[in-house]
């Protein structure tokens, strides 16, 4: 096993995987809840970066289905924005295995 070549390669990929990173901070996905009524924006670094709330949605009679509705966009948000962060982190780790390190 060649150490310089195995540090050159980890090198590269810890580059790579900033830039990546990077990249995802700017993508964002959309997430929605009550039949639309609320939607979000969060980013791959998962920061809710938008909520938008549909005027029919805030009943001031029943704050609480508004503040769970809120709850479960961002909550959906956050899951998919996670999710896109771990499709494109496992495409870049499967490069581990090609480094021929034991156990990967």
């Amino acid at each position: 096993m060649d150490f310089n070549k195995l540090m050159q390669q980890a090198q590269q990929m810890q580059q790579e995987m900033q830039q990546a990173q990077a990249e995802l901070a700017d993508q964002t996905v959309d997430a929605s809840a009550g039949g639309g009524m609320v939607t979000v924006k969060v980013s791959g670094a998962l920061e809710v970066k938008e909520i938008r709330i549909a005027p029919e949605a805030i009943d001031p009679d029943d704050p609480e289905l508004l503040e769970d509705t809120i709850l479960a966009a961002v909550n959906e948000g956050i899951r998919s924005a996670q999710s896109m962060v771990e499709s494109r982190m496992s495409g870049m780790l499967g490069g581990l295995k090609g480094m021929g390190l034991p156990g990967l």
